[in-house]
């Protein structure tokens, strides 16, 4: 049973952090007035917050009884995948920022 539990909110913990990705994408895609800026933000900051995201999560017992073997394995799984379905989902199914017009703050 704790195994079943484990596996459920590790499943809840990619599903998490694979919105956080395509949340943080989204942002800095549409602030970001360059062409790599974006790109640059979502390599960096976006895997130092689903890295420190992961670190609490799996300490107060997210994925209790899931042996994943590696620590390679849980960073691939709870950071990489996210990131990919992340910038995947935001850069093929989300309409351009081009087509949203934001405010003038000045």
């Amino acid at each position: 049973m704790i195994a079943l539990f484990g596996f459920a909110s590790l499943v809840g913990l990619v599903a998490l952090h694979t919105l956080i990705a395509g949340v943080t994408t989204r942002f800095f895609r549409l602030r970001l007035a360059t062409s790599w800026g974006w790109v640059v933000y979502t390599v960096v900051l976006t895997p130092m917050l689903l890295f420190v995201s992961t670190l609490f999560f799996t300490g107060i017992g997210v994925g209790a009884g899931v042996d994943l073997v590696s620590p390679t394995i849980v960073v691939s799984a709870l950071v990489g995948l996210p990131i990919v379905l992340g910038v995947a989902i935001d850069y093929l199914y989300v309409p351009p920022p081009e087509e949203y017009e934001l405010p003038d703050t000045r």
